[in-house]
């Protein structure tokens, strides 16, 4: 409960993905510590989302369907959200592994 109060938006993100989905793997990354912001930010998040529910959808369609059901978090506060969306199969086959998100680069270069 403590830590519900600490991380509000995780919290929120984790609550809606498992209603919507009911993902047999569910994690929910904060990696706002990668980036430049206050200790203890909840900006900038990957999830990863394993359902049946995604069988036969298009990946582009996964991705719209987990941003669809983040809306709120997206228009309040949530900057950036990485997600992969997989099948069962689709995660066993990948062998239970998801990639290291790249190194912030802070703006450099725009």
């Amino acid at each position: 409960m403590a830590s519900e109060l600490q991380k509000p938006v995780e919290t929120s993100i984790r609550s809606k993905l498992t209603e919507t989905f009911q993902p047999v793997v569910l994690e929910v990354l904060n990696e706002s510590h990668m980036h430049s912001v206050p200790k203890g930010s909840e900006t900038h998040f990957k999830v990863v989302v394993v359902s049946d529910k995604f069988e036969s959808i298009p990946l582009i369609k996964r991705h719209r369907l987990v941003n669809e059901s983040l809306q709120e978090e997206l228009n309040s506060g949530v900057h950036a959200l990485s997600i992969v969306a997989k099948t069962c199969k689709q995660w066993e086959d990948s062998g239970q592994k998801i990639g290291k998100s790249p190194p912030c680069m802070g703006g450099a270069g725009l």
